[in-house]
């Protein structure tokens, strides 16, 4: 199982696929992905965060300042939620 932290709110979250997938046949989805926003900037996301980006307008590297601002990172405490200052 591979695993990257989101960008945003610093979770580690779970990328599917992969060799190590193939050899304990875990076959979860993909928690989060990265983005090639329309600015040429690059970000990777969970799903909650990326739902978090504004809907009204392309989103740039500014709209995930912005959220990563209003966002506590997440401890890692098997806890999996995080929250909105």
């Amino acid at each position: 199982m591979a695993s990257e932290s989101c960008d945003v709110c610093e979770r580690s979250v779970r990328i599917a696929g992969g060799i190590g997938d193939l050899w304990n046949f875990a076959f979860e989805s993909t928690q989060g992905l990265t983005l090639e926003l329309t600015d040429g900037s690059e970000f990777f996301l969970c799903f909650e965060c990326m739902d978090a980006l504004p809907d009204d307008h392309e989103p740039a590297a500014e709209d995930v300042a912005d959220l990563r601002e209003r966002t506590d990172p997440v401890e890692e405490d098997g806890n999996h939620f995080w929250h909105w200052k």
